[in-house]
Order: structure tokens, then sequence, then C-alpha cells
């Protein structure tokens, strides 16, 4: 008898005709929006007169004087190259900054560790203690260089 009463008391209801409310049918939208939130690269170039730095700074001029030129660009199809790379589409990832903040504070604190961990028994101990050493300062300053510059070009003013 006490079974009866249990069983009538967890009696499921069928949803199949029900109506869901309406609090259940509505859509999860994203808070950002996809037009107003896009990087306009060439525009923020503009902007920060990146291009007049660049040339005050005699860097033009150097690379000119190097043989890069902007036919050289075009005849060696380095924008191709950078877009199938994803470097021109990264620039304009609102991801990129902190990406690349990451990676240079791993960089940074990966040669101290290193040469912490690793032994100085030998001399070619030493040499990779050295080379890891450096790779990863000028990795991680050029990462974290290229984190706020790319930050800057992204910020809408």
């Amino acid at each position: 008898m006490a079974a009866n009463s249990i069983c009538s008391s967890l009696s499921v209801h069928s949803m199949a005709n029900k109506k869901p409310s309406p609090s259940a049918t509505r859509t999860i939208t994203s808070k950002k929006s996809t037009t107003s939130g896009q990087v306009k690269l060439l525009t923020r170039v503009e902007q920060l007169k990146l291009l007049t730095k660049a040339e005050k700074a005699g860097l033009l001029s150097l690379a000119e004087k190097s043989g890069f030129s902007l036919s050289t660009i075009e005849r060696l199809g380095l924008l191709t190259k950078a877009e199938e790379f994803g470097v021109l589409s990264a620039a304009t990832n609102p991801e990129t900054p902190g990406t690349l903040f990451t990676l240079s504070l791993g960089l940074l604190l990966l040669g101290p560790v290193f040469v912490y961990l690793v032994p100085e028994d030998y001399s070619w101990q030493v040499v990779v203690q050295l080379v890891v050493a450096l790779v990863s300062v000028l990795g991680g300053s050029a990462a974290f260089a290229a984190s706020g510059f790319v930050s800057n070009l992204q910020k809408s003013d």
C-alpha cells in the first residue's frame, strides 16, 4: 500500500503537447556586435601616423637601400603569404594581444627556469643554457612589444 502512494506521487507528465514558456523560447545573443567591433587596420595605421613615423625614423629608406621596396613585396607575394599564415587576420583578432602577452610571459619565465634546472657540469650545458636564455629573452621581449603594438592598433578612438 505504501508503494502505491509513493508511485502515484511520482507520476510523470508528458511534455509533448505543452507549449514552452516564453522564457524558454528566447535566443541567446552575444553582447558583442560583429560590425561595431571590427578593427579597421588601415584606418588605425593612418590615425597613428605609422608610415610618417617610419619615414622620419629612416626605416623606409633603409628598407629601400636593402632592396626591399613595395614592388619587391608585390613581386614576392609577401602580403598573400602573410594572409595565408594568418598574420593579417591575427592583427584584427581581439584575442591576439592577450595571446601574445601570455606567450611573452611564458618565454620570459622559461629562460631563468631552464638555467636553474639544467646542471652546469659540462661546457655544452652552459652553452645550451645561454642559447635558451637568449632566445627566451629576445622572443619574450618581441612578443611583449608585439602585444602592445597590436593592442594599440585595435583600439578605437
